[in-house]
Formats: structure tokens, sequence, C-alpha cells
């Protein structure tokens, strides 16, 4: 009873939060934005603010940080971003107990001069990598980074998490040189396959074309892509979603099950698509600690002693 009245009490302060826009305690130099490639993304067609993928960075106080990060796609289609919802807030959130958080602006069909396939896993990638190389400067233990995404973001999350061994952009750099492989990953309310009844259509058109090749869309419908080393997965969907089926999570939970790959799927009954923090959307909103109780029961929020977790 008192887990279930700590959880009501939690969703309604955190829709407190939320709705009055309330700082989180974060790092003095938060919220900087820094381009992937300050020199021009790899296959830029302009120089367009939409042309220069971008990560934001959400660093939280010294006083509670436990070295664990996630780089943050918003959804969109593969078409918007929904920046707020499933960006901003969400790195506040992950703030509030020690996670750093880097909100990727990546390239889409809208952005810039539009791009398709391969530009957005190249960005993912990049910032994985990004993150990665500089962990020692942003207070980040490389061992520790994770990915979470959003619908069509949530497809990225879930490409980052099954095709990093094909490296997408020529490398160039150090940063290109450390791992784009995420050691977690959190989906939320995914696209996952692209070649059954259930997916996307409009993910799957504006990433890969209307005409894309078979073989191409057989290769990114990612349920089909899972290997035992896909990273351990948290998975959120509504039963109600019409946008995105939650047999999208379904079937990637069952691949993730079948290579024994660690994972745990919340399937609520409301919740629609796109809820993101849940806030005034019901028990959905609840996916919040039981995430955080996923990542501090994986140990991924073991460093900390001052947030109250033990090591």
């Amino acid at each position: 009873m008192n887990r279930i009245l700590g959880t009501a009490l939690f969703c309604a302060v955190m829709a407190i939060m939320l709705a009055a826009a309330a700082p989180v305690v974060q790092a003095a130099d938060s919220n900087k934005v820094e381009l992937l490639w300050p020199d021009g993304a790899p296959g830029a067609k302009g120089s367009d603010d939409g042309d220069k993928p971008s990560i934001t960075i959400y660093l939280p106080a010294k006083e509670i940080a436990t070295g664990a990060a996630v780089v943050i796609c918003p959804g969109g289609g593969y078409g918007h971003l929904a920046m707020d919802h499933e960006g901003h807030q969400i790195a506040q959130w992950l703030n509030s107990f020690g996670v750093a958080g880097f909100i990727l602006k990546y390239r889409h069909s809208r952005s810039g001069a539009g791009y398709g396939h391969p530009a957005p896993i190249q960005d993912a990638q990049r910032a994985v990598r990004m993150v990665r190389s500089r962990a020692k400067e942003w207070g980040v233990d490389p061992g520790r980074i994770g990915i979470i995404g959003f619908s069509a973001g949530g497809h990225l999350a879930s490409t980052e998490g099954t095709h990093f061994q094909h490296r997408y952009s020529e490398a160039k750099d150090k940063i290109d040189q450390a791992s784009c492989r995420p050691d977690f990953m959190i989906l939320m309310y995914p696209v996952i396959s692209f070649t059954e009844p259930y997916t996307h259509i409009g993910s799957r058109n504006n990433l890969l074309g209307k005409d894309a090749d078979a073989d191409l869309i057989e290769q990114f419908s990612n349920e089909k892509q899972v290997t035992p080393e896909t990273p351990p997965t948290f998975l959120v969907h509504a039963t109600d979603d019409k946008v995105v089926p939650p047999e999208n999570s379904i079937s990637f939970y069952l691949a993730l099950q079948k290579a024994n790959v660690p994972a745990e799927m919340h399937i609520y009954e409301k919740g629609g698509h796109g809820f993101g923090p849940g806030a005034g959307k019901g028990a959905c909103a609840s996916w919040m600690v039981r995430c955080e109780d996923w990542m501090e029961g994986r140990g991924l929020l073991g460093n900390k002693t001052n947030t109250g977790k033990e090591n």
C-alpha cells in the first residue's frame, strides 16, 4: 500500500512540476547546445538549422549525479520532433534522479532540405559516440550510457540498439572511434516493425521513401534484427494506442526474450499515443517510477549515495 501511495504521490508531483514548468536541479552549464559535426554533418544538403543535428545537454547537479546518461530521441514520425514533452521534460525527469540527459535533434524528412535514411541513424550513432568520448568532461560513466526514444524516435533508438555494428558514416575524428552501442534502451510506444500490418506507414515512408526496396524495409524492421548483443530494454505502450499499436512493443519484447536479452515491458490499458511523461493521463504516468526502478535494479544508478539510493 505504501508503494502505491508513493507512486500516486510521485505522479501528482510530476504533473504539477511539468504543468508549471518548474526547474529541476541541474548543473550550472546545463542546456548548452552542441553540434554533432561542427564542420558539417555527413550528407548535409544545406546550412540551415535543420541541416545541423545537435544535442542539448542536461546535466544533473554534481551532488546527486549517478554517472548514468541517456540520449533522448523525441518522436514525430521522422517528419518533425516533439522536443518538449518527449525531449526537455524527459531530460528534466532524468536530472531529478541524477541521470544526465542529452536531447538529440536529428535530421528528418522536413528538416533543412529534407532527410531520410541514413541521416537519422548517422545522427544517433554520433550522439552516443560523442557522449561516450566526452564522458569524463560531462561526469558520465562510459559503461552506463543508454538511449530513450518515443514513437518514431523509439524506432531510431531501437535501430541504434540493433544496428550498432554497422557504421553509417565515415570515421573522421576521435569521437568516431568510440562505440555507438547503447548500454540500455528505453522504448516508449515505439515504431518497431516496417513489414507487419501494424507498422506506422508514415514513419516508414518518411525514413525510407514510398518506393523503398523490400530488403531495406526488412532490414529496418527491428524486431527481426535482435541478437544476444542487443542491449537490455525497457518498453512502454498503451493498449488503446491507435497510431502505433502495442504489437510493435510486443514483437520486440518477444524477440528479446528469444535472444535471452533482459527486458521489461509495461502495457497500460489507457494512454493513447504520444503521452510522454503521462501527466493527466492516468496510470500510464507511473511508467517513470517503473523505469527508475528498472534502472536501479540493473545497477545503472549504483554510483550515487546522495540520492538516497544504495550502491
